[in-house]
C-alpha cells in the first residue's frame, strides 16, 4: 500500500494571511475596497512581515507595490499570535486580480498570499450599483425630489395653517364655556 501525500493546510511556514474578502467582488475603479487582513505567526520567534498587493491581468502586471502597515513597510508578529489590520485599497483599474502576498523579512520570501478578482459592476449585480456608478445607469434622484417637493410643501404650510387655526378655536371654546357658566347668589351680608 503506498504512503499517501501529508495534508497541509493552505498557510506558509514562516507566517499566514488571510483577509474578509470573497474570491470575486464587483469593484468600480476610483473607490476605496476596505478589507481587513490577518497576519499569523504560527512559529516559536518574532517575525517580521511586509505585505506586498499585486494588480495584474491574465499574464500581465498592472501594478505592484508595498502596502505599508501604520506607516512602515515591515510589521513585527509576536510567536503564536496574529495582528488584525484594518485598511482600505484603491486602484484604477477593475476586471483584474490582486494577490497580497506576505513577505517574512529574515528569508525575503513570499510566505504566503491571498487574492480575489475585481468585477466590474453590471446593472443585474447584486448588490445593485449605487446610483452615479461610471458605466452603470443610474436613479436620478434630482427629478425624484422635484416631484415631491410641491406636496411636501403642501404637507408642511397645512401643519401651520392648523397649528395658527388651533390656538384660536381654543380661545373660542373657551370663552363659551365661560358663557354658559351661571353665576351663584350674593352670599349672606354681614
Amino acid at each position: 500500500m503506498s504512503q499517501s501525500p501529508e495534508l497541509r493546510a493552505m498557510a506558509g511556514e514562516l507566517g499566514d494571511i488571510f483577509w474578509d474578502l470573497p474570491p470575486w467582488i464587483t469593484y468600480s475603479p476610483g473607490f476605496d475596497l476596505g478589507c481587513t487582513i490577518y497576519v499569523a505567526n504560527a512559529t516559536d520567534s518574532e517575525k517580521e512581515y511586509a505585505l506586498m498587493g499585486k494588480l495584474s491581468r491574465n499574464t500581465t502586471l498592472i501594478s505592484e507595490e508595498s502596502l505599508p502597515v501604520y506607516g512602515y513597510a515591515w510589521f513585527k508578529v509576536a510567536p503564536g499570535d496574529f495582528v488584525r489590520l484594518h485598511g482600505a485599497l484603491r486602484f484604477e483599474e477593475t476586471d483584474a486580480d490582486l494577490t497580497v502576498s506576505l513577505v517574512e523579512r529574515e528569508s525575503e520570501q513570499v510566505t504566503d498570499s491571498v487574492s480575489t478578482r475585481l468585477v466590474t459592476p453590471t446593472a443585474g449585480a447584486l448588490p445593485p450599483a449605487w446610483p452615479g456608478v461610471p458605466g452603470v445607469p443610474g436613479f436620478d434622484w434630482g427629478s425624484l425630489l422635484s416631484m415631491f417637493m410641491p406636496v411636501m410643501m403642501m404637507g408642511v404650510m397645512g401643519m401651520v395653517i392648523v397649528s395658527a387655526v388651533k390656538p384660536a378655536k381654543e380661545k373660542e371654546e373657551g370663552l363659551a364655556v365661560k358663557e354658559e357658566r351661571k353665576l351663584l347668589p350674593p352670599g349672606r351680608e354681614e
